[in-house]
C-alpha cells in the first residue's frame, strides 16, 4: 500500500490537469513494444516510423523491452498551469533542464536496473557528457508532433469532460469523496489517500502540491509518481474512454465507433454472430469483422456451443462498456 498523507494545506493545493508528456510516453511505449492499447488498438505505422528518429529512439531505449513498467520521472515532469500548448512547452523545457543528479539516479541506475540489461553505450556517453537531457526533450517533442499533435484536441475534450464532471461532484459531495472514487484501487480516509499497490510506503505531502492527471493513453492503468524532490502526481483513467465520440490519435478507432459500441453493449450475455446481425440489422460478415477486433483487444471472449461460436464481454469489456455508457 502507498499512503499519501495530505492534510488541509495539501487539499487546498490539489488540482487536476492533463499531462501531455505522459500521454506521449504511453503511446511511445506501446509503439516500441508492438503492444496494443486496450481501446485505441495498434499505435500504427506513423508511431513506429517516428521511432526511427535518433532522438526518439533514445527515449525508447530507456523503457523496458516489454513497454510497461518504469518510466524515468524526468521524462514526465509535473504539468504546469495553462493551455495544453503551455503545458507541453513547460514539460519539454523541464526535461531539457533536468538536473544531472536526476539523470544519474533515474537513467544510469534505475532505468538500467528495470531494463534488466545494460543501457546502450550512446545513452551512457550522452549522459556523462551532460547532453542527454536535450536529446530526450527533442525526442519527446518530435514524437508528439508526428503522432499526437493533430488529434490532441479530441483527447483533450475527454479529459476536460472528466475534470468538469469531477468539479461538479466536488461541489455536491466534497473533495474527499471524489478523491476516493478516482479509481477502484484508491480509498480516502479522513486525511490520506490509500493506494493499493505492491509497494509499501508512507509519504507525507503536507505543504506540497498533489496533481491529479486524467490520462487517456494509459487507460485503464493507475500510476503514482512520487519523488522526494517534487510534488506527487496520480495518473488515473478518465471516465468515458471508449465513448463513440472519443477518437484516438491518428483516427485509431479499431475498437471505438457506433457498431462496435453497440455490439459490446449487447454482449452482456453470450450471443452468436447470426443473432447479433439480426438484432442490429448488420450483415453477418460485418459483425464478424468487428467481433474480431473486439476479441483481439480482449474486450470479448468466445467459445463454441455446438455449431455456434458465442461471444460475450470480458471484464475489460464490461469496464469499457460502463465508462462508455450514457
Amino acid at each position: 500500500m502507498i499512503t499519501l498523507r495530505l492534510g488541509v494545506r495539501t487539499l487546498a493545493r490539489t488540482r487536476w490537469s492533463a499531462s501531455l508528456a505522459m500521454e506521449a510516453m504511453a503511446w511511445l511505449a506501446l509503439a516500441a513494444s508492438t503492444r496494443r492499447h486496450a481501446v485505441f488498438g495498434d499505435p500504427g505505422p506513423v508511431a513506429r516510423g517516428a521511432l526511427r528518429h535518433p532522438d526518439v529512439s533514445l527515449v525508447a531505449d530507456l523503457l523496458s523491452p516489454q513497454g510497461a513498467g518504469y518510466i524515468p520521472d524526468l521524462l514526465t515532469p509535473k504539468p504546469r498551469l495553462g493551455s495544453w500548448h503551455e503545458i507541453l512547452d513547460a514539460q519539454l523545457a523541464e526535461i531539457e533542464s533536468a538536473a544531472q543528479d536526476a539523470v544519474d539516479t533515474q537513467v544510469l541506475s534505475a532505468a538500467e536496473s528495470h531494463r534488466g540489461r545494460p543501457l546502450p553505450h550512446r545513452i551512457r556517453r550522452l549522459a556523462e557528457a551532460g547532453r542527454l537531457q536535450q536529446r530526450l526533450a527533442a525526442g519527446v517533442a518530435h514524437f508528439w508532433r508526428e503522432t499526437l499533435h493533430d488529434d490532441w484536441p479530441a483527447l483533450q475534450t475527454v479529459i476536460d469532460n472528466d475534470i468538469g464532471a469531477r468539479s461538479m461532484a466536488i461541489a455536491g459531495n466534497g473533495i474527499g469523496q471524489v478523491l476516493g472514487r478516482l479509481h477502484p484501487r484508491i480509498n480516502w480516509t479522513s486525511d490520506s489517500l490509500i493506494i493499493d499497490t505492491p509497494h509499501d510506503r508512507v509519504v507525507d505531502l503536507t505543504d506540497h502540491d498533489l496533481v491529479l492527471a486524467a490520462t487517456v493513453l494509459t487507460w485503464p492503468t493507475l500510476m503514482v509518481q512520487i519523488d522526494d524532490a517534487m510534488p506527487a502526481i496520480i495518473y488515473y483513467p478518465p471516465s468515458r474512454v471508449g465513448n463513440r465520440r472519443c477518437r484516438g490519435p491518428g483516427g485509431l478507432t479499431e475498437v471505438v465507433g457506433a457498431v462496435r459500441a453497440a455490439l459490446l453493449t449487447d454482449l452482456e450475455v453470450a450471443r452468436s454472430t447470426a443473432e447479433l446481425a439480426t438484432r442490429h440489422g448488420v450483415a453477418a460478415s460485418t459483425v464478424s469483422y468487428h467481433l474480431g477486433a473486439l476479441h483481439r483487444a480482449r474486450l470479448v471472449s468466445r467459445h463454441r456451443d455446438g455449431r455456434h461460436v458465442l461471444y460475450q464481454r470480458t471484464t475489460r469489456g464490461t469496464t469499457l462498456a460502463d465508462t462508455a455508457g450514457p
